[in-house]
């Protein structure tokens, strides 16, 4: 897998963290930089471990579904981009009442905008990339992503959350299909 394409996707995954950096933006009212590096910090790394988490359980299953391997890569990104695109325009305004700062919160938080990570990386297994340098970017990205998301939080608001979220989930379903294309017509 090339560097464009693992930045893509990394910043395809770091689209919930964006959002959820806006609420923290949105919820807390001064923000320190040290806050805003914690709520990062969180964000990156559980978006960076769960795709190394996915990747080693993919690749226990990878010899018995080998034959459709893309076929399920596709489904899993397709369907994560679908879910995004789908929660962006039908999901009414997403609550940000909440305090990041707490780390029962935070943890609950990070969990939650990286359970597409982890299927990501699922899907990485069974085309047999390498899970650890995808895995930093999309931590770092994620980290960098997310401290943007705390300022425009402070600046913007949730003007722009949708249309990022809409982009992100794009993003998915096009390195999905771009995986079962490149499978399906050419492989020798």
């Amino acid at each position: 897998m090339e560097l464009i394409s693992i930045v893509f996707l990394a910043l395809g995954l770091s689209v919930d963290s964006f959002a959820a950096s806006v609420c923290s933006g949105l919820a807390i009212k001064k923000i320190h930089f040290f806050q805003a590096i914690k709520i990062a910090f969180f964000l990156g790394i559980f978006q960076g471990g769960m795709p190394i988490i996915g990747w080693y359980t993919g690749w226990e299953l990878k010899d018995l579904i080998k034959d459709f391997d893309h076929w399920i890569a596709f489904i899993l990104l397709a369907g994560m981009g679908g879910k995004m695109i789908y929660e962006s325009i039908f999901v009414k305004e997403k609550d940000c009442a909440f305090n990041p700062l707490k780390l029962v919160v935070l943890i609950g938080i990070s969990i939650a905008t990286s359970i597409d990570a982890l299927i990501v990386g699922l899907s990485l297994a069974f085309i047999n990339v390498n899970i650890w340098f995808p895995a930093i970017v999309i931590g770092a990205i994620t980290f960098i992503v997310s401290m943007l998301g705390m300022l425009l939080g402070k600046k913007i608001g949730n003007k722009l959350s949708q249309k990022f979220e809409i982009l992100g989930g794009a993003i998915l379903i096009l390195i999905g299909l771009r995986i079962l294309i490149e499978d399906l017509f050419f492989q020798i």
